[in-house]
């Protein structure tokens, strides 16, 4: 029962990404940062967990109050998960070092 309310919650905010040439991401509907590094940035966002990997990515500019975040660097991918922890915070420290 509980999932269901969740998946209604997501359903009910925007959510929109605009990629500029894989260098450039404006998201909106972001509500917040889980984790980033120059590598991957994790968000929480009205549709789910996205996780962003690429290379020498930097979160920019952030507005938690407006749900808006920007990206720059090489973005080489942009994936979603329904789980509502990241997948880095609900991993331990020893399962990430024997991935």
């Amino acid at each position: 029962m509980e999932e269901k309310g969740y998946e209604e919650k997501r359903k009910a905010g925007t959510h929109k990404i605009y990629l500029n040439a894989r260098k450039t991401a404006v998201l909106s509907g972001v509500r917040d940062v889980l984790s980033f590094d120059a590598k991957e940035v994790y968000l929480e966002t009205e549709q789910g967990i996205l996780l962003i990997r690429g290379d020498e990515l930097h979160v920019n500019r952030l507005s938690l109050e407006k749900g808006e975040v920007d990206v720059d660097g090489r973005i080489d991918s942009l994936a979603y998960s329904d789980q509502e922890t990241s997948p880095k915070k609900a991993t331990s420290f020893f399962g990430r070092i024997f991935q």
